[in-house]
C-alpha cells in the first residue's frame, strides 16, 4: 500500500498481502480492494447484514447439527450479530462492481465476522476460521443470493408494502372528498364526456392497490432462498439439515415466511425470482409515473393551464420568476421511476446471465434492487405526506371546464341521432356558444325530438358521470 497509512500483514492461499492496521477484514478483502476500483459504491449494505444474519444463525445450528465446537459457534454468533446490528458498516469496502458471485463481498463477511470473534478468546483458545469456522457449510454460491433474497424480500414487507398502503389510503381518501367534483374527461388529451374528480383518484388508488397485490405475490417467490445448495446445488459439505434449520430461524427472526429452495439448482443458476420482483417494482413506477403526470397537468397554471387542482405550495420555483411554484414533489417522483425502469433493465439482463449452475450478476441485481425499493418506498410516502393529503379542487374551475366541453353532447345521441349531435358541436365551437343554446336554435326541440326538460336533464354534466345510477 501506498496511502501511507500503518498495515499489517495477512495471509490466505495466495501468500501475503498489506491490510489497513484498524481494518476488520483481511487478506481477501484487502485483495477485492485492490481488484475491483470501479464505481467507489460498495455491496448495499442490507445485503451485508442479512448475510451476517445468516453466518449468526448457521453457527447455531452447526453446533446445534454437533459438525462446529460450540464454543466457537457462540463466538462467531456474537460477531455476526454485532455485524447485523450495523456496528461494523465501515469494514466492507468492496465495489459492488466485483466477481459476480458475491464471493468477495461472503469473505468480507466471514473475515470481519471471524476478527471480531477472535478479540475476544482467551490466548491459547482455538481461533475462528473465515473459512473453516464462519462459512461453515456453506459457499458463496449459496449465501450471496439467500443473503440478496432476504434483504429484497424484508424490504418489500417491512419497506415498500407499508409506504404503498399509506399512498393508497390518501389517495382513496381524495377520491371520497372529490366524489361530487365534476370535471371534464380526456382522451387523446382532447375533450372527453364529463368524469369525476372522485373517480379518477379511484382509479389511481386502484393502481396502487394492484401495485401492492404484485408486489406480494413477488415477495413470496424471493422468501423461496438458495440456502443448502452450496457450490453447485448438491449441497456437498453442508449436514442435510442445514438449510432447514437455518431458514426456520430465519423466520422466526425476521418474522417473515422464508422457505427452502424446491430446486436448489434452479434457485442458484437463475434469478427469476429477483427478475420478477423488479418487473412489480416497474410496474408501481410506470402507475406512479401516470399518477404524478396527471397532478402535474391537472395542476398547471395558475392561470394559463388547466387550474382543476391546487397542490400545496412547497417552495420557491425559480431563481427569475418570483412567486413561481412548481409540482416538485411529483417531479422528484418522476425522476425515481425513470430509475427503477432503468434498474428494471439491469435486472432482465443480470437474470439472463445465469450459465450452467451459477448467474454472475448477484452483486448488481441486489444493487438495483435493494435501490428501486428504497426509492419506490421514500417517495410514496413523500408523495402522500407532501401531496395527495393537501390537494385541493377548484370545483368551480372543473365545472366550467366540463360545461364549455363540446363532448357534452354526447348524451342527445339518443334524441337527435350522432350526425345532428356533431353538427351542434361544430356549431357550439364556431360560434363560441352553449350546447343548449344551439340546440333549441337548430329546432330540435321546436321538432319535438326532445322537450327542454328532457334536455337540461341530458346535459346535466354530473349526471353524466353516474349514467347508472
Amino acid at each position: 500500500m501506498s496511502t501511507g497509512q500503518a498495515t499489517r500483514i495477512e495471509r490466505d492461499s495466495m501468500g501475503e498481502v498489506e491490510v489497513p492496521a484498524d481494518a476488520l477484514y483481511a487478506a481477501q478483502t484487502a485483495r477485492a480492494v485492490a481488484n475491483f476500483p470501479i464505481s467507489g459504491q460498495g455491496v448495499p449494505i442490507p445485503i451485508v447484514h442479512a448475510l451476517a444474519l445468516v453466518k449468526s444463525i448457521a453457527a447455531g445450528v452447526n453446533a446445534d447439527l454437533g459438525v462446529l465446537d460450540a464454543d466457537l459457534a457462540a463466538a462467531i454468533t456474537a460477531a455476526a450479530d454485532e455485524v447485523v446490528a450495523g456496528t461494523h458498516d465501515d469494514h466492507f469496502p468492496i465495489d459492488v462492481y466485483q466477481t459476480g458471485s458475491g464471493t468477495s463481498t461472503n469473505m468480507n463477511v466471514n473475515e470481519v465476522v471471524a476478527t471480531l470473534a477472535n478479540r475476544d478468546r482467551a490466548e491459547g483458545a482455538d481461533r475462528v476460521h473465515p473459512n473453516d469456522h464462519v462459512n461453515y457449510g456453506q459457499s458463496s454460491n449459496d449465501t450471496f443470493p439467500t443473503a440478496l433474497r432476504i434483504a429484497v424480500t424484508r424490504q418489500s414487507v417491512e419497506q415498500l408494502e407499508p409506504a404503498l398502503a399509506r399512498l393508497e389510503a390518501s389517495l382513496t381518501a381524495k377520491s371520497e372528498e372529490f366524489a361530487d367534483v365534476v370535471k371534464a374527461g380526456r382522451t387523446h388529451l382532447m375533450d372527453a364526456v364529463p368524469v369525476t374528480l372522485g373517480q379518477e383518484f379511484a382509479g389511481y388508488a386502484r393502481q396502487i392497490a394492484l401495485g401492492r397485490r404484485r408486489l406480494a405475490e413477488a415477495a413470496a417467490l424471493t422468501a423461496e432462498l438458495p440456502l443448502g445448495g452450496t457450490a453447485a446445488g448438491t449441497g456437498l459439505n453442508a449436514h442435510p439439515e442445514f438449510a432447514g434449520k437455518v431458514i426456520a430461524e430465519l423466520s422466526s427472526r425476521t418474522g417473515i415466511e422464508f422457505t427452502e429452495a424446491a430446486d436448489h439448482f434452479e434457485a442458484q443458476s437463475t434469478q427469476d425470482a429477483l427478475v420478477a420482483l423488479g418487473g412489480a417494482l416497474k410496474v408501481v413506477a410506470v402507475s406512479l409515473t401516470k399518477i404524478c403526470n396527471d397532478l402535474r397537468w391537472m395542476g398547471s397554471g395558475p392561470r394559463a393551464g388547466l387550474g382543476e387542482l391546487h397542490l400545496p405550495d412547497l417552495q420557491p420555483g425559480s431563481s427569475i420568476m418570483p412567486g413561481k411554484v412548481n409540482p416538485v414533489i411529483p417531479e422528484a417522483t418522476l425522476m425515481v421511476c425513470a430509475r427503477v425502469i432503468g434498474n428494471d433493465a439491469t435486472l432482465t439482463i443480470g437474470g439472463a446471465s445465469g450459465a450452467f449452475e451459477l448467474n454472475v450478476m448477484l452483486p448488481v441485481m441486489g444493487l438495483a434492487l435493494t435501490e428501486s425499493l428504497t426509492l419506490l418506498s421514500t417517495s410514496s410516502v413523500l408523495l402522500a405526506e407532501r401531496v395527495v393529503d393537501g390537494l385541493e379542487a377548484d370545483a368551480d374551475r372543473c365545472r366550467e371546464l366540463a360545461e364549455s366541453s363540446s363532448a357534452i353532447v354526447t348524451p342527445l345521441n339518443k334524441y337527435i341521432g350522432y350526425e345532428a349531435a356533431a353538427a351542434v358541436a361544430k356549431q357550439s365551437l364556431a360560434e363560441k356558444r352553449t350546447i343548449r343554446d344551439v340546440v333549441i336554435d337548430r329546432g330540435h326541440v321546436a321538432r319535438g325530438e326532445l322537450t327542454e326538460e328532457q334536455l337540461d336533464q341530458a346535459l346535466d354534466v354530473l349526471s353524466m358521470t353516474r349514467p347508472h345510477a
